[in-house]
């Protein structure tokens, strides 16, 4: 991997992200199997989420910015001496590899020990696996999206990216288990938007950054806390979609106001245009 070329902490941390996603893209093609693993969360790991939430460890703890890294796939934080805390999805989305759909990695930068409050994060962004590779980063207000090549240097694509005011996509993950009002919500959906779910949440929410729209994971009756993690996935996602101009909510409230108690805790989660969020919580 080349060297990073700034000094700038946050910065530094976005280079080595950038700079480590070829590594994570190279590394799909072998390592589709299961390893007879399962994360903290309780889901089967493949060979592909554990390459990547190695090599991200061993790049970002390099760092001397970073204090902490925090992986879904690890059950503690290692500790560094660094004044940030970094959290990651190494692989959203790690089931389409198989059948060549798209995945992502997420990034949470924290300036509080983990596990923190969303209001912590001082950037947040994701790597998308698609047709090109990208980088989405929030930063000081901002929204970047860059394209990775294959020796991971970034080219800028858009810079102040913000969520377009008319929505034209949603997607819903969880769809046997919703409650009632979530279900009658989401028909209203099916009558204005297009349906557009790919199973990755990176591609999801990549779509309603792009296009405007609704990406949620909602409270289920199976599981009442909904399945993605806050400090991993829903946090820094709703850093994202806020700092583009949309909103965010675990159907009260903003996902960066939920205070956590455990790494691993779990949330509902609701990302798009602000209009669609009210909506989405009188509805529920």
């Amino acid at each position: 991997m080349n060297a990073v070329s700034t000094t700038n902490p946050i910065d530094r941390i976005r280079e080595t992200i950038a700079r480590t996603a070829p590594e994570i893209r190279d590394g799909m093609e072998q390592r589709r199997q299961s390893i007879e693993r399962v994360n903290p969360s309780g889901e089967n790991v493949i060979a592909a989420d554990a390459h990547a939430d190695e090599v991200l460890a061993r790049r970002l703890t390099a760092l001397e910015a970073v204090g902490s890294f925090a992986s879904e796939e690890r059950e503690t934080v290692v500790e560094g001496s660094g004044r940030y805390h970094v959290t990651v999805d190494p692989l959203d989305g790690s089931s389409n590899i198989a059948s060549g759909n798209p995945a992502g990695t997420i990034v949470g930068i924290y300036d509080e020990p983990l596990p923190a409050s969303g209001r912590s994060l001082v950037a947040a962004g994701y790597v998308l696996f698609g047709s090109v590779t990208v980088l989405v980063f929030a930063h000081d207000g901002e929204v970047t999206e860059y394209a990775i090549d294959r020796d991971g240097e970034t080219r800028t694509l858009t810079e102040n990216c913000t969520i377009p005011d008319e929505p034209v996509v949603y997607g819903f993950g969880g769809g046997d288990s919703w409650s009632d009002e979530f279900a009658a919500f989401a028909d209203s959906m099916r009558h204005e938007l297009k349906l557009r779910y790919s199973g990755a949440m990176v591609a999801d929410v990549n779509q309603v950054l792009s296009y405007g729209g609704l990406f949620a994971y909602p409270a289920l009756q199976s599981r009442p806390s909904g399945k993605l993690r806050h400090q991993f996935e829903a946090a820094p996602m709703a850093y994202v979609i806020e700092t583009a101009g949309g909103a965010s909510s675990d159907g009260t409230q903003s996902l960066l106001d939920v205070e956590v108690d455990g790494l691993h805790d779990r949330v509902p989660v609701h990302v798009g245009n602000e209009a669609l969020i009210e909506r989405l919580e009188a509805a529920i």
